[in-house]
C-alpha cells in the first residue's frame, strides 16, 4: 500500500473524502491566517529549532520506551513494550502539541489562549505552557468532566488559566469545544484556539499530528537502538486520535507492522452507550470536519459514554478514518470493564498507573498479546498517566480511596 504521507492532507485539507473547512464564515480569516503562518514556520529552522527546544527542556522529551517485563511473564505471550507518554510534564502526550500551537499563536501575535479538554490532560497542558509563555489561557471544560477530573481543575486555575464550566448538552467533552468554538468566532483577532486532537478544520488535523509525529520516531529509533528490530504490532487508544495518529504516522510504510486504534467500548456496543465510532458510526460532520460520526439517522449527535472523559466524544480525527478505510490501521474498542480490568493489571504488575484513556489501548494490548507468542513484539502507547483517575475508577469500581 502506497501511502504519500507528506502530501497528506491535500490543498484543501482532506484525506481522501474526511477532512475539509466546515466552519462559519467568521472564521475563514483567522483560519487562511493560520494556514498560511503554519506552512512558513513547519519549514522555518528558527521555529523548529525553537519547538525541540521546548520539547526536550520542558517538556522533558525524549521519553522511554519500556519493556514491562513482569506483565508480560504474567500473561506469557508477546513480549510487551510501552512508550512512556505518561511521563512527559503534566502527565501525558498533551504537551507535545501544544507546545507547537502555542509558539506559533505567539509567532501570529496572539496574547491569548483558549482550548477545550475532556480528561483535563489538554487543559493542563494548555494552562501550563500558556504560564510558561506569558500568555491569556481560558479552557472551556463539561461540568460531568470537571467532577471526574477535579483535581485537573485545580491544576489548570492553579497555572493562572480561568476554566469555565459547560453546562449545554451531556456535559462532556464535545459541550466544551462547542463553546470553545463560539469564544473564537467572537476573539479571533486576538485569540488562537489550541485545538487539543487531531479533528476539527484544516489546517488542525495535520498540525496536531505534526507536532506528535515526535512520539512514533522516538520509537522507531529506539526499537531499533534497544531491541535491534522494530515491533510486530503497535496499539494506541483512539479519541480524537492525537496521540494514535503521532505514534504510527513513523510506520503507516511499514506495512509489516500491523497498526491498531483501540476506541471506547464503554458499556455496549448500542446507542447511548459507547463512543467507538469505527464500529458504531456513519459518515457526515461535525464541528469542523466530515469524518466518521455516531449519530442516528437523521443526523442527529448519539449520546456517547466511556469511563475515561478524553474518550468520551462523538468524532473520530478524520486522517484516522482516511487510514481506516485504505485498510492500513485497524480500529477495535476496549469496553469500560477491560479498562478498568488493565488499569489495575498495569497498576500491580508493573507499579505505572496509566490513565483511563490509555487503559483502552493497554487492554487491547494485553487481550492480543495471550493470542502471540514469545517471539512477537507490541508496542503500547501509554498516552497519560493516571493520577488524575484514582479517585474516579474507584467510584466506578466500588472501592474507597
Amino acid at each position: 500500500m502506497n501511502i504519500d504521507k507528506e502530501n497528506l492532507p491535500d490543498s484543501r485539507g482532506y484525506f481522501g473524502e474526511f477532512g475539509g473547512m466546515y466552519v462559519p464564515e467568521t472564521l475563514m480569516a483567522a483560519l487562511t491566517e493560520l494556514i498560511e503562518a503554519y506552512r512558513i514556520a513547519r519549514k522555518d529552522d528558527a521555529f523548529i529549532n525553537e519547538f525541540r527546544k521546548e520539547l526536550n527542556e520542558y517538556a522533558g522529551r525524549p521519553t522511554r520506551l519500556y519493556y514491562a517485563k513482569s506483565l508480560t511473564e504474567t500473561l506469557g505471550g508477546a513480549q510487551i513494550y510501552l512508550k512512556r507518554e505518561d511521563l512527559l510534564h503534566t502527565g501525558a502526550h498533551k504537551i507535545n502539541n501544544v507546545l507547537g500551537q502555542a509558539i506559533l499563536a505567539k509567532r501570529l501575535g496572539k496574547t491569548r489562549i483558549i482550548a477545550e479538554t475532556g480528561a483535563g490532560q489538554h487543559g493542563v497542558a494548555t494552562a501550563t505552557v500558556c504560564a510558561r509563555l506569558g500568555l491569556e489561557c481560558v479552557i472551556y471544560m463539561g461540568e460531568e468532566d470537571m467532577r471526574r477530573q477535579a483535581p485537573n481543575v485545580y491544576r489548570m486555575r492553579l497555572c493562572g488559566a480561568k476554566v469555565e464550566a459547560v453546562t449545554s448538552g451531556q456535559r462532556t467533552l464535545k459541550d466544551a469545544v462547542n463553546e470553545a468554538m463560539r469564544d473564537w468566532v467572537a476573539s479571533s483577532r486576538h485569540t488562537h484556539y489550541i485545538l487539543g486532537s487531531a479533528l476539527g478544520c484544516h489546517p488542525f488535523p495535520m498540525m496536531v499530528r505534526d507536532f506528535h509525529r515526535v512520539i512514533g520516531e522516538e520509537a522507531h529509533k529506539q526499537f531499533i537502538d534497544q531491541v535491534g528490530r522494530l515491533p510486530d504490532e503497535m496499539v494506541a487508544c483512539v479519541g480524537g486520535g492525537s496521540n494514535a495518529i503521532g505514534f504510527f504516522f513513523e510506520f503507516l510504510d511499514k506495512p509489516e507492522i500491523r497498526l491498531v486504534g483501540v476506541e471506547a467500548g464503554g458499556r455496549e456496543i448500542t446507542q447511548g452507550n459507547h463512543a467507538a465510532r469505527i464500529a458504531g458510526g456513519r459518515l457526515g460532520i461535525l464541528q469542523g470536519c466530515k469524518t466518521v460520526i455516531l449519530q442516528d439517522e437523521h443526523g442527529q449527535i448519539d449520546p456517547t459514554h466511556s469511563v475515561s472523559a478524553g474518550l468520551d466524544y462523538a468524532a473520530i480525527g478524520p486522517e484516522h478514518a482516511y487510514y481506516e478505510k485504505l485498510g492500513r490501521v485497524e480500529y477495535a474498542y476496549a469496553t469500560d470493564d477491560e479498562a478498568l480490568n488493565a488499569f489495575k493489571s498495569l497498576s500491580k504488575a508493573e507499579g505505572i498507573i496509566p490513565a483511563l484513556e490509555s487503559s483502552h489501548g493497554l487492554a487491547y494490548t494485553i487481550r492480543r498479546a495471550k493470542e502471540l507468542s514469545a517471539d512477537k513484539l507490541i508496542c503500547c502507547n501509554l498516552s497519560g498517566r493516571g493520577d488524575k483517575d484514582v479517585q474516579e475508577a474507584a467510584r466506578v469500581m466500588g472501592e474507597t480511596v
